[in-house]
């Protein structure tokens, strides 16, 4: 029976390798092409993106900020209980996981974000935030109306998906690595692939930007307290002063971008933080200086770390301070780079090309800026791109973190049919094959196969 055995495990072996999506006939190119430009043509319906905007408006009136999104889950869940697709919450505290299709596998995901900012907004219109100190400047508002979009399109086609959308509504993503909290809670389980986007002001509406590989740096935040010796300010040579202790350590960690990175590493180090005395004529006992540094690699981020606590512990004892440095990664996680796998990334030109056409993929150039969607990167194959809203007709759009943020909302149907455009060719041009062979195996529990192989 051991060479039947084996024939069995070949046949099923082969079963599972990849097929190209010819052999499916009913898969031409020419009706792949199609579902892209038909998911746009429903998304700029005028109730669905008049839906959507509401959404969008509604979020923005009511921001909240990491791991607080509460009345956004709520909303997001209502919207979905309307369609009729499944979720758990909470996931992640806040965040939400829905499924449309199958129910089975392939998996594919597509992610928003919720979190507002702790700053206030400065655009004066209808819909301005009602929240003092926290608004939507950084369209996460706008990220979650087209990610809903994207799910009622799904959902008004989910019996010709071939496997599983997974949609994850995630918290927390300014800072708090909420993406990193919703893996450790199997949010991506059994997922093969996932995308994202994000609203940019730097590209024309109806194009996107993107490039292969690294796109977004790796990111960490640092905080230091610097202890000397207060006194009067008129006679400082009985005081050890850490304010000048602290200027110099922030002129000497920038020589550790001048002087030791390499010119085409590129690396950042800000200071961004800056808090001492409040008398004009006392010199302080401390200070406390913070700031962020970011990388492309992770050699060249763990250098910057340890070079960054090196710098200030040793400055502050040769000017008769001490100093302590804190890397607080529980309320402040270390991003990894944000890497675009390879051949997601010529996927998503075929499929971002058939709906705005190839002259609107537009390559992007890394940045220095940072999203923890970089965790669900490193975890599995994934994308991340930007959906250009720019129109000069309109005004000029700020770029994100801005107190004059405004978002684009003719930018909306274009996220939405992305979103369902990629989730749904993913899944038919990367079947899961269930053949006789297979069936053959179900049908004889007597031979048991391990995994030793």
């Amino acid at each position: 029976m051991a060479p039947l055995r084996w024939v069995f495990l070949i046949l099923v072996l082969h079963s599972l390798m990849p097929k190209p999506i010819s052999s499916n006939p009913t898969l031409t190119p020419g009706k792949l092409a199609q579902i892209p430009l038909d998911f746009l043509d429903f998304a700029k319906k005028p109730e669905i993106k008049d839906w959507m905007v509401g959404i969008r408006r509604k979020i923005h009136e009511n921001p909240e900020l990491g791991f607080e999104e509460f009345e956004t889950s709520k909303l997001i869940r209502a919207e979905l209980d309307k369609m009729g697709i499944p979720y758990k919450y909470p996931v992640a505290v806040t965040g939400v996981v829905a499924f449309v299709g199958t129910g089975g596998p392939p998996f594919v995901a597509i992610r928003a974000d919720m979190d507002a900012l702790a700053m206030e907004e400065a655009v004066e219109w209808e819909y301005k935030s009602k929240v003092p100190g926290k608004m939507h400047a950084c369209g996460h508002d706008a990220h979650v109306a087209m990610l809903l979009g994207a799910a009622k399109m799904l959902q008004e086609r989910r019996h010709d998906l071939q496997g599983t959308v997974v949609l994850i509504f995630q918290p927390a993503e300014e800072g708090g690595g909420g993406a990193k909290k919703m893996l450790d809670a199997g949010a991506l389980e059994n997922v093969q692939a996932i995308f994202g986007l994000h609203v940019s002001s730097a590209h024309p509406i109806g194009a996107v930007a993107a490039r292969p590989g690294p796109i977004l740096a790796a990111n960490g935040f640092f905080e230091a307290v610097i202890n000397g010796k207060g006194g009067h300010a008129a006679i400082p040579q009985l005081a050890i002063d850490p304010i000048l202790t602290a200027s110099n350590v922030i002129v000497n960690l920038q020589h550790l971008i001048s002087r030791e990175a390499d010119p085409l590493d590129s690396q950042v180090i800000s200071v961004a933080k800056f808090q001492a005395g409040g008398a004009f004529n006392v010199i302080p006992d401390s200070v406390t200086i913070g700031g962020t540094f970011r990388a492309f690699s992770k050699e060249s981020f763990s250098q910057l770390m340890q070079r960054i606590e090196e710098v200030i512990t040793k400055q502050a004892s040769v000017q008769r301070c001490n100093a302590t440095v804190i890397f607080n990664t529980d309320e402040w996680p270390f991003y990894p780079v944000t890497t675009n796998n390879e051949v997601l990334h010529e996927y998503f030109r075929k499929v971002a090309g058939d709906m705005l056409g190839v002259q609107n993929i537009l390559e992007k150039k890394p940045l220095m800026g940072a999203e923890d969607f970089s965790f669900y990167t490193e975890a599995i194959p994934g994308y991340f791109y930007f959906l250009g809203m720019e129109n000069e007709s309109q005004g000029k759009f700020e770029s994100g973190h801005s107190p004059h943020f405004r978002i684009n909302e003719d930018a909306l149907p274009y996220g939405a049919a992305l979103h369902a455009s990629l989730a749904t060719r993913y899944l038919l041009e990367n079947p899961l094959k269930h053949t006789n062979a297979e069936a053959m195996l179900e049908d004889e529990p007597e031979r048991s196969f391990h995994d030793e192989l």
